[in-house]
C-alpha cells in the first residue's frame, strides 16, 4: 500500500481560503493543465474530510468526479448518503492500516487527515502543486508539529502557472 497526498496550495501554504473556499484556485488554472489524470489513474481509494467534501459537493456530476476509486469521507455527521461516497468516522490512521496492502490511497484536502498520517509516518508521497497566489489568510496544508520528518525531492515540473513538486518519504 502507498499513501499519497496530492493537492495544490498558495504561496503561503494554504489549501483553501479562511472560509474553506477554493475559488482562488479555480481562477488560477485548470486541472487539465496538470498531471491529474495520470495520477488519478493510479489510485484505488480516495479519502477526504467533510470540509473538503463540502467544497466539491455542489459541483455538477459529483458522482463522476472520482468514478474509478472507492471514495470515503471522514465526518462526525451520521446518516449522510451521497452516491459514489461512503461516509465514515473514527481514526484515519486506524482506517488506513485496515486497507488492502495492494491499494494506492489518495488523501484529498486538509491537514485534519494529513497531520495524523504524517505523525505516524504513513504518507509515502507528497505531490504538491504551488499556485502563484498570495492568499492572505486560509487553511494551512501542514499543522505545526514537534516531529521532524524528511522527504526527498523526486521531481519539479511546471504545469501552466503551477509549480509541481513531488517528494518521497526518506528511507
Amino acid at each position: 500500500m502507498r499513501v499519497f497526498f496530492y493537492g495544490c496550495m498558495s504561496l503561503y501554504g494554504y489549501l483553501a481560503d479562511k472560509n474553506h473556499q477554493l475559488d482562488w484556485l479555480y481562477q488560477t488554472g485548470s486541472v487539465e493543465a496538470t498531471d491529474y489524470d495520470a495520477f488519478y489513474a493510479q489510485m484505488d481509494i480516495v479519502i477526504m474530510g467533510k470540509k473538503t467534501f463540502n467544497a466539491i459537493k455542489d459541483l455538477d456530476n459529483l458522482d463522476e468526479i472520482y468514478p474509478t476509486t472507492t471514495n470515503y469521507v471522514f465526518t462526525h455527521e451520521p446518516n449522510l448518503h451521497v452516491a459514489g461516497f461512503t461516509f465514515v468516522s473514527g481514526s484515519v490512521v486506524d482506517f488506513i492500516k485496515q486497507q488492502d496492502v495492494t491499494k494506492n490511497i489518495w488523501i484529498v484536502g486538509g491537514n485534519t487527515l494529513l497531520a495524523p498520517l504524517l505523525e505516524k509516518d504513513l504518507v509515502d508521497v507528497l505531490k504538491i502543486q504551488v499556485a502563484p497566489v498570495l492568499l492572505g489568510d486560509g487553511i494551512p496544508l501542514f499543522e505545526k508539529s514537534d516531529s521532524l520528518q524528511r522527504f526527498e525531492l523526486e521531481d519539479v515540473t511546471q504545469y501552466g502557472p503551477f509549480a509541481a513538486l513531488t517528494y518521497h518519504k526518506s528511507v
